[in-house]
């Protein structure tokens, strides 16, 4: 029961995270640098620490005998996190929820999931459970493969054969988009290795009586300072540099804002609920519910994309190529739950 638990709030975390970006594309008078700097000071200032300073209580204790390169360990992945961040949502801004989240996770599942499993854990590799794992990737990678050339499908039936600069900017914006995800992809992954250079400080937090469900905060609280202080920075500069300050008093107030809150509350919120689950499914939660995760957000992304009419006029092969490539992900879905519980025997 602990592992189905587990399994399902790691995909519940995982549509938190393919969700949360959904303001950038949909905030009219605001710029992607207000929605993103409001949204990231939200994320560091509403979740890490409450949370941790309530179920934990004496954080100085907790942190006291942990050894300092574990902490180096998660703030630089929380830095390298932050960074992937900032190119996360040029990403998507460039490409869309659906294809943009689809191509970004299935970077970050590639770096995030086999990566550690190779360097924490290798001979787990070439167990059944192992073997499994590198297949559900494979079928993963298979899929967002097909995503991928459903977007391309995409971007040629929009082309507007008589206006040539709308067809040049589709273009660079898709080019340039990709690069955002490759970047993004890489760098976003490094939050997998925070949890799993942070597994010191939630044995401490088990030693200190603290749930299950949560020690893992005292990580994500490093973690998400790490990242979300980047994106805040990074957010306000952009605004003074090109004077969009004035934009967060102007326009639909409620909404701009209720989108910032929204992204504030579902960031850190996915990865949280990832955690709890992660450490339900097991000791290998995080090799294998990673990916899970990220499959779980392409779907939500793909969902989104589809709902908020991002595929209309593209005509039926796109939209049938990228229905195949979500049917291959749900597969791969299916044997990572496998593969996890098989390497937990």
């Amino acid at each position: 029961m602990s592992f189905f638990i587990g399994v399902v709030l790691v995909a519940f975390g995982g549509v938190l995270e393919g969700l949360f970006s959904i303001p950038v594309t949909k905030v009219k008078s605001w710029e992607f640098e207000n929605i993103w700097g409001v949204g990231s000071l939200l994320a560091l200032l509403l979740l890490p620490w409450p949370l941790a300073s309530y179920y934990v209580g004496d954080l100085a204790q907790l942190y006291a005998p942990i050894p300092n390169p574990v902490f180096i360990g998660v703030i630089v992945s929380g830095i390298a996190w932050g960074i992937g961040g900032i190119y996360w949502g040029r990403a998507i801004a460039a490409l869309g929820m659906a294809l943009g989240v689809s191509i970004l996770m299935g970077l970050i599942n590639v770096f995030g999931s086999i990566v550690p499993l190779t360097v924490f854990e290798p001979a787990k590799l070439f167990t059944l459970g192992g073997y499994i794992l590198i297949l559900a990737i494979a079928i993963m990678i298979f899929g967002v493969i097909i995503i991928s050339r459903a977007g391309q499908k995409r971007e040629q039936a929009l082309q507007i054969e008589d206006n040539k600069a709308t067809t040049h900017r589709f273009k660079k914006s898709f080019k340039a988009g990709i690069l955002f995800c490759l970047i993004s992809g890489i760098l976003s992954a490094a939050v997998n290795f925070a949890f799993i250079f942070g597994s010191p400080i939630t044995t401490q937090a088990s030693h200190m009586e603290v749930p299950d469900y949560a020690t893992s905060f005292a990580v994500w609280s490093l973690v998400f300072t790490a990242n979300f202080s980047i994106n805040t920075i990074y957010g306000f500069y952009m605004m003074l540099k090109k004077g969009t300050l004035k934009n967060l008093g102007k326009g639909r107030f409620s909404r701009e804002w209720l989108g910032a809150l929204f992204m504030g509350l579902a960031w850190p919120g996915g990865i949280i609920v990832y955690g709890i689950g992660a450490n339900a499914m097991g000791p290998y939660g995080a090799y294998a519910g990673f990916p899970m995760m990220i499959l779980a957000s392409i779907l939500a992304g793909n969902l989104a994309g589809a709902l908020g009419g991002e595929w209309r006029n593209s005509g039926s092969r796109p939209q049938s190529t990228m229905l195949v490539g979500v049917l291959v992900l749900c597969l791969a879905f299916s044997l990572l739950g496998y593969s996890t519980y098989m390497m937990n025997k």
